[in-house]
């Protein structure tokens, strides 16, 4: 047997140089420069500069976001960017970015909604040029064509008084966020800051957040690209349905696919079917699911009031441990879910495909627990106009870390969530050497992702 052999010796001292922490860090704040993030930001925010002097507020901006993509949880984090000038360069004090932060209000929330547009279009610009492009979603085995928005809110704990924040229907206290991403490459496409008793099935919100994501898509991908929009039940809304089949009806080209609940007469529809209409569900790589099956409503359920060819489908599946089960479950020792969807029979709008594409939306819940861990899932201020501003930050850190991994990345770190991002990648530490008129970071040899 092998002995294990102790750790070696070290004698700690502090008179270190040229050494630097988070030096992958640097990588992100490279990509907002080469997007053209960085100068969109300074030229949307140059008012806030009205005498052309200290910090540029665009790369202000740039560097609060690289913090937060990099793990920073307050704006106080910005000193690990700050005390590393020779890598960074200047960095606003923290007065200075809180002082920023406190002169925004909706129409600056707006210029930095349309700089992270342009942004996007040069992003996506080099995604195509490298022969990528963006990815393409998966389901049933096979790539869905065009881009797919999930929608979806979340609850965020407030632990102090702060404005709008307000008690939650769980219970809590704090804020109700409504945000869209980009399934294919998890990019934060918008996002609304709201009071914690906001509806979570309220249409005009769901509306506010669709619009504003289409408006984050460039020109090229927005018309002419199959887009699906998926949403759970508080998706269902008759209006929000209404308002995606009129901007169809103006040349883009949206289907939805949204929960629905499980209301009495869709319980009286179920009980309805013939064992013979069940048939097997998906998973998502094509696959049987085991103890699962899939069944379309369609013309049993009184659809009025919505868009026409909404289709309704159920599927019903033996539930996993801890799943939470109506009384309607109960009874029937099976778990029910149903969704709407305009995706018409043709096409390969089959109830077994439509079923797996839905389940896919899942995944936001994947993105909204990552973007939680990257600036949303704690607001600073007690001011709501820097809040909203701090979740627009914190957007714009969920997709420099999509652009990395679209454009720079591969293998597992191309799929990568945040925290291994950081892990691996960008809290890397270097050393910083001079020679040749050249400053060079110095990666360790033998670091296993170097390359």
């Amino acid at each position: 047997m092998q002995g294990i052999g102790s750790r070696p010796k070290l004698h700690v001292s502090t008179d270190g140089s040229g050494v630097v922490g988070h030096a992958g860090a640097r990588l992100l704040a490279d990509l907002a420069d080469a997007t053209g993030l960085t100068s969109a930001y300074s030229t949307a925010l140059r008012p806030l500069r009205p005498r052309g002097t200290g910090h540029d507020p665009g790369r202000t901006f740039t560097d609060l976001a690289v913090m937060l993509a990099d793990g920073g949880e307050a704006i106080a984090d910005l000193a690990v960017l700050r005390d590393q000038g020779e890598v960074f360069g200047p960095v606003a004090s923290t007065p200075t970015a809180w002082r920023l932060l406190a002169a925004t209000d909706g129409a600056v929330l707006a210029s930095l909604r349309a700089a992270r547009a342009s942004a996007r279009e040069v992003a996506w610009m080099q995604a195509a040029e490298t022969g990528q492009g963006i990815p393409a979603v998966q389901a049933d085995g096979r790539e869905l064509p065009g881009l797919v928005l999930d929608l979806d809110a979340t609850l965020i704990t407030s632990h102090s008084e702060k404005e709008q924040a307000a008690p939650t229907y769980k219970g809590g206290f704090g804020f109700h966020p409504l945000l869209c991403f980009l399934a294919n490459t998890g990019e934060a496409m918008s996002g609304r800051l709201r009071p914690g008793n906001s509806g979570a099935n309220t249409a005009a919100d769901h509306i506010a957040v669709l619009d504003d994501a289409l408006a984050q898509i460039p020109d090229a991908h927005r018309y002419g690209t199959q887009i699906l929009v998926r949403a759970d039940s508080a998706g269902s809304a008759k209006a929000f349905l209404t308002h995606i089949r009129t901007l169809r009806e103006h040349g883009l080209n949206l289907r939805f696919s949204v929960g629905y609940a499980v209301t009495e007469p869709v319980r009286r529809a179920i009980r309805s079917l013939p064992e013979a209409l069940w048939h097997p569900a998906l998973d998502q790589n094509g696959t049987l699911r085991d103890g699962a099956e899939v069944a379309e409503l369609t013309g049993m359920v009184d659809l009025a009031g919505y868009p026409a060819g909404t289709r309704i489908t159920v599927r019903r599946e033996r539930p996993h441990p801890g799943a939470q089960l109506s009384l309607f479950d109960h009874n029937e020792g099976l778990r029910h879910q149903v969704f709407l969807t305009d995706t018409p029979y043709s096409g390969g709008g089959s109830a077994q495909f439509l079923e797996v594409r839905h389940r896919g939306h899942a995944t936001v819940e994947d993105q909204i627990r990552c973007g939680k861990n990257t600036g949303f899932g704690h607001f600073p201020s007690r001011h709501f106009d820097v809040n909203a501003t701090w979740l627009e930050l914190s957007l714009t850190a969920i997709d420099l870390l999509a652009w990395a991994r679209v454009l720079l990345l591969d293998g597992e770190l191309a799929a990568a969530e945040p925290k291994k991002l950081r892990y691996r990648l960008l809290h890397v530490a270097a050393r910083l050497t001079r020679g040749g008129r050249r400053l060079r970071l110095r990666i360790s040899a033998t670091w296993p992702w170097r390359h």
